[in-house]
């Protein structure tokens, strides 16, 4: 199997094949790990992700050893996520300390060290302890200092890419049908996108180093070490701050079964923005600091249903995991115009 170095990193020139996750991991484990053997080695492939398989793997009985895992790429994923920039990501978080090692690249996929915890779920994301571990970690992950190669806003690049790959037919009959019957048609979302590229960007919400994609499961909680770690930066860009900080609260109501009534109120989130601000500026912040951000996040927060929504779209057509994206863009989109009105009209109070 040829091997290389990219970009600092062990390249592996060998793609997994999906109907052969298993093999394929042990293909790359030959070269990562070698003194593993392979009838002794466990795997488990790990279910969460809605871009990705991930695959994790251990030595039977080898306590001392850590867990690797290999995460193989979506099908055409390679359309809307940055590979390379991806990676470093990873490198540079890593070196920040708030990332796992990550071993080697190969064609369609990364190797890197499993980091030992739970996902949030809609319970423990709101319990106080965690929360404000979280909270506390975003100021940190803001804090980053992106490459110099990577300093463009995020979020209006990848929504014109993702327009432009959202098909005007899909090829599956049934989804056009879902899609003419419960989504908005495209030209309608083109509108609303640039109604709120000139909102957002004139909210005055400063541009930061975002992970913009912190769904519950990319949120790992060590209890032990009482920690929390986020995992998964293939989104991870200079973005709005309030973008980051909206995507994590819109991401409480759950994946599969949406339950908007645990989108967090005013009062969960003001504290939640009080610790940021805290951890971010090293000072306890004003009354009307905390306010503006809230305004800020409740607003960007639309931004995030036009985003995800349009992303969805895209993963319906090409995406071979199991997951419904056509019900999902409509869930987003339906809460974007459900909510467009009351949140767009929000003031700060004084």
């Amino acid at each position: 199997m040829e091997v290389e170095y990219r970009e600092g990193i062990l390249h592996i020139n060998f793609e997994i094949q999906e109907e052969d996750i298993e093999n394929g991991a042990l293909e790359i484990l030959k070269v990562i790990r070698p003194d593993w053997e392979k009838n002794y080695i466990t795997l488990k492939l790990l279910t969460d992700g809605i871009t990705n398989k991930l695959v994790g793997c251990k030595p039977e009985g080898a306590e001392d050893e850590e867990t690797v895992l290999v995460r193989i790429y979506g099908r055409k994923t390679d359309l809307i996520i940055d590979r390379k920039a991806e990676k470093r990501n990873m490198i540079l978080l890593n070196k920040a300390g708030i990332a796992p090692n990550l071993y080697a690249s190969f064609t369609n996929g990364l190797t890197y060290r499993f980091l030992p915890g739970i996902t949030l779920n809609n319970k423990s994301v709101r319990d106080p302890v965690i929360s404000k571990l979280v909270a506390r970690h975003m100021a940190v992950f803001h804090k980053i200092k992106p490459s110099e190669d990577n300093r463009d806003t995020f979020i209006w690049d990848k929504i014109t890419k993702f327009i432009e790959l959202v098909p005007d037919v899909f090829s599956d009959s049934d989804k056009n049908e879902r899609y003419i019957k419960n989504v908005p048609h495209k030209s309608i979302i083109v509108q609303e996108a640039y109604k709120m590229r000139q909102i957002v960007e004139n909210l005055g919400s400063p541009i930061v180093f975002c992970h913009n994609d912190l769904l519950l499961g990319n949120v790992i909680y060590n209890e032990q070490e009482n920690k929390v770690t986020f995992i998964d930066y293939e989104y991870a860009a200079p973005n709005y701050q309030s973008f980051d900080i909206a995507n994590h609260f819109a991401e409480f109501v759950g994946l599969d079964k949406f339950d908007y009534s645990l989108y967090p109120d005013k009062k969960f989130q003001t504290s939640w923005i009080r610790t940021y601000l805290t951890e971010l500026e090293g000072s306890e912040p004003t009354d009307e600091q905390i306010e503006t951000i809230y305004v800020q996040v409740t607003k960007t927060v639309l931004l995030t249903h036009i985003f995800w929504g349009i992303w969805s779209l895209v993963q319906a057509e090409h995406s071979t995991i199991d997951f419904d994206y056509m019900g999902y863009a409509a869930v987003r989109f339906n809460e974007y115009f459900t909510k467009k009105d009351k949140f767009l009209n929000l003031e700060a109070s004084s």
